[in-house]
């Protein structure tokens, strides 16, 4: 069955919200009466969604019908189907779909906002952002080394600090 693109953005979606919300294809598919298959046949972009599909996963995942279409790719929409299981390519020369490289699809990048947004405390979700991206600095700032090349903080040996009582 040929995939397009628009179906590929649209199962993507789908994927990034259930998970956002830490929830189970077998859950998503039990609350609109399909089967996980089915549900796995939506994300990859393979089966294409009816109107009234969709807006029953808008209800269950809590989000508007338009959320499904939203961050699409300019090239998505003029893109003609592809043969195969989507995420391949699309038909166009020249337009590979970037998606896949996306670290906000990624599980693991779900999964971490996920846990943030259950910590309550807004002081300490503040300071657990302040830290992720001091780490981040600090693995991206080159250190001089002594023969006077740079390397970053991920690769120079550090002591580990003493506490002084």
């Amino acid at each position: 069955m040929a995939s397009h693109a628009v179906d590929i953005h649209v199962g993507t979606r789908l994927r990034q919200r259930r998970t956002l919300l830490g929830m189970s294809q077998t859950k998503l598919a039990g609350s609109v009466d399909l089967t996980f298959q089915q549900i796995q046949k939506y994300e990859r972009g393979s089966n294409r969604m009816g109107s009234s599909r969709l807006f029953e996963f808008s209800k269950v995942l809590d989000v508007p019908v338009s959320y499904f279409f939203d961050e699409m790719p300019a090239n998505a929409q003029a893109a003609r189907p592809t043969q195969g299981r989507g995420r391949k390519g699309f038909a166009e020369a020249g337009m590979p779909f970037e998606q896949e490289k996306d670290p906000l699809i990624k599980r693991e990048t779900l999964e971490l906002v996920r846990a943030y947004y259950k910590i309550r405390a807004a002081g300490v979700r503040g300071g657990v952002a302040k830290m992720i991206k001091a780490i981040a600095a600090a693995e991206s700032t080159p250190i001089p080394t002594k023969s006077g090349a740079t390397t970053s903080v991920a690769k120079k040996k550090r002591k580990a600090p003493t506490t002084r009582r």
